[in-house]
């Protein structure tokens, strides 16, 4: 996912001097495509990756310059030199990097606090800086899926910005540099960390919760027995919700962006969940079981082309580790290259 998520927390919860790195563009091959970000805090502390470790060393030299001076600077860096052995090979990297360093100064931080509220309050968010000499607040803008607007841009917003805001696939950033109104911006467009519902607080959902946690999923687990749904067995989990499938399903306001996934071992209850989430636009919707086992929960119908079931792809996984990977794998794949088209049930 993206590490935007990790550096906003870290951000809110320290005042330490630090610098944002941020790839805005790639000609060839790299490790990390434009988007991806770092943070370079003064201590030595590093959150996130931009190579395969074949930058970081320089780039933290590169940030405390970037701390002294107080200003925002881009730097190249060109990895197709195939004589140095040191940089770019067996990495993923044989391209010419260009990665925007940002000191994080007071105006800036409540910019990136402002993201990370909107981020958690489920808004889409894209960011346009204009790229000139002087990459300062006054050329920052961030716009939002509300409407509103924040950062230090003063100028009139170029219509084009805003129809990218709306025109974005789900789940693909739009990232790198544009020429709008005859000026270089680069553009990211920032998504809320998909939601991932899962149906079943059984010992095999344990591994699911964790794995998609580390891939940064909001998380929300929710079963009808209190004794299996608690802090003790899901910590990673960011919401636990108690109850039965009919009183949970209207309170999850679900969204053609959600991820569900059922697997409460019980026949009845997933049949009821099933009855309750078939008619709803879902990005991604799943059942643990057999494939027969599915076609009795819908009664012996067809199972629709936007159920996946069985779940998971095809790994021949065993045990619930490797269950839980085939899900996720299956998830990221369907979050990447959108959801199976949804037909109405005969």
């Amino acid at each position: 996912m993206d590490d935007i998520y990790r550096v906003l927390k870290v951000i809110s919860e320290s005042n330490t001097k630090s610098v944002l790195a941020t790839i805005i563009h790639v000609e060839g091959s790299a490790y990390r495509k434009e988007g991806a970000c770092m943070l370079f805090q003064d201590d030595g502390t590093q959150i996130g990756l931009l190579s395969g470790g074949c930058l970081e060393e320089d780039l933290a030299i590169k940030a405390q310059e970037v701390l002294r001076e107080g200003c925002a600077k881009t730097f190249v860096f060109d990895m197709k030199h195939e004589d140095d052995l040191s940089w770019g090979q067996g990495t993923g990297c044989n391209g010419i990097i260009h990665v925007l360093l940002e000191p994080i100064n007071e105006k800036f931080r409540e910019y990136l606090l402002t993201l990370k509220d909107r981020l958690d309050r489920r808004e889409r968010v894209l960011l346009a800086r204009k790229l000139t000499a002087q990459s300062d607040e006054k050329n920052l803008l961030f716009l939002t899926e509300s409407g509103s607007t924040f950062g230090g841009w003063k100028e009139e917003i170029p219509q084009k910005l805003r129809d990218l805001l709306h025109s974005s696939i789900p789940f693909k950033a739009i990232s790198g540099i544009q020429t709008i109104s005859d000026m270089p911006f680069y553009i990211h467009h920032y998504w809320p960390k998909p939601r991932l519902i899962i149906f079943g607080a059984n010992p095999d959902t344990k591994p699911l919760v964790s794995f998609a946690h580390q891939l940064g999923f909001l998380i929300i687990v929710t079963d009808w027995r209190p004794a299996l749904c608690n802090r003790e067995h899901f910590p990673d989990a960011d919401q636990l919700m108690i109850g039965f499938p009919e009183e949970i399903v209207p309170k999850l306001s679900l969204t053609p962006y959600d991820f569900v996934v059922i697997m409460t071992h019980h026949f009845r209850r997933d049949q009821e969940i099933l009855s309750l989430l078939i008619n709803k636009k879902l990005y991604y919707l799943g059942i643990l079981g057999p494939r027969r086992r599915t076609e009795r929960l819908l009664g012996n119908q067809v199972i629709p082309p936007f159920l996946h079931s069985p779940i998971g792809l095809a790994i021949s996984a065993r045990g619930p580790e490797e269950i839980a990977i085939s899900v996720l794998a299956e998830i990221i794949h369907t979050l990447r290259n959108g959801s199976k088209e949804r037909t109405a049930l005969l």
